[in-house]
């Protein structure tokens, strides 16, 4: 991909180099996770403090879930335990051999719910990115036990991604779903070098702009390139549900996803929901979206939106005085 993109440009492929270098020599500042008081298989929920309603961010089964417990300054659950909530964040965990067959239906019918089900009630539900997806599932398997459920870049019309799009993703499914049945999981590496093919031009250039980037930009980015590039795999079942029956099928856009033998319809979920759409996100387009009548854009990009400089004006504060009204 370097060479790729920095075939007429020398000076750049040094620059490019010269930041992965100094990415990969700088020094990391690791935060603990929070205690777990809640498992399920190799799932948990991780208690990050607080009092008032019990609300639950719910993140992504790619890459792990402290994109939304990033640094001081720059968490979101942090913030929501800060402003009246009881906050807990979902670890998914990491997969074991047991586990191949758990696909994304599974996670929510039998590890999400679960868990949910231990808590006070009712519970308000975050979900970030595909965990916004499962969230929905949740709430409606969970019926009267949910009192609102908030998306922030979550996929459910996955035609959005278009054809294009859609049909690369197909052909990498193709080429590695033999090894990964093999082996019981989809890699982590897998599914980087699909979001990498998203925009190429965009991968190098922030590792050039890395190389002269100052103290302060610089460890931010390194926060955010080590959960980027680090995540546990995904269970085989996951992988094949994702890129068959989302990617490839688009049954939630078509209202033809089931779990636990319930279609799916987040419109007709009878507690109070809102989605939080970007406008400049590649990885959840937003011809994605959900499209429920509360519906909040953003211009922010799909990390951004969460950690960046005007996260806490953009999306922390509108999300936070959104679930104090739907508690």
């Amino acid at each position: 991909m370097l060479r790729s993109e920095t075939a007429a440009s020398p000076d750049r492929a040094a620059a490019a180099l010269a930041g992965l270098r100094r990415y990969q020599e700088a020094p990391r500042t690791r935060r603990r996770p929070k205690p777990a008081r809640i498992r399920k298989g190799a799932a948990r929920l991780r208690d990050h403090g607080g009092t008032g309603p019990t609300l639950v961010f719910v993140p992504s089964l790619i890459n792990p879930p402290f994109v939304l417990d990033l640094a001081p300054g720059r968490s979101l659950v942090e913030h929501a335990a800060q402003a009246g909530f009881h906050a807990w964040l979902v670890d998914w965990g990491t997969p074991r051999p047991q586990d191949a067959g758990l696909d994304l239906a599974g996670h929510v019918a039998e590890r999400l719910v679960p868990m949910l089900r231990k808590l006070d009630g009712p519970v308000l539900l975050v979900g970030y990115c595909l965990g916004g997806t499962l969230a929905l599932a949740a709430a409606a398997l969970l019926e009267d036990r949910v009192a609102g459920v908030a998306t922030i870049a979550a996929p459910w019309r996955f035609a959005g991604y278009g054809d294009a799009a859609r049909a690369a993703m197909a052909s990498l499914w193709a080429q590695v779903e033999p090894a990964c049945r093999a082996m019981g999981v989809l890699p982590m590496e897998v599914l980087q070098t699909a979001f990498w093919r998203l925009d190429p031009a965009r991968t190098v250039a922030k590792y050039e702009a890395f190389a002269i980037a100052d103290d302060d930009a610089a460890r931010l980015f390194v926060a955010l390139e080590d959960w980027a590039n680090a995540g546990a795999p995904l269970t085989y079942a996951a992988g094949a549900e994702m890129f068959d029956a989302l990617l490839a099928e688009d049954r939630p856009g078509t209202g033809t996803w089931q779990v636990a033998g319930r279609t799916i319809d987040p419109l007709a979920l009878r507690c109070p929901t809102v989605e939080f759409v970007s406008l400049s996100d590649r990885i959840v387009p937003a011809a994605t979206a959900i499209e429920l009548p509360d519906r909040r854009d953003l211009g922010a990009g799909h990390v951004g939106m969460i950690v960046g400089g005007r996260a806490r004006e953009q999306l922390w504060n509108p999300l936070l005085d959104w679930l104090a009204a739907a508690k």
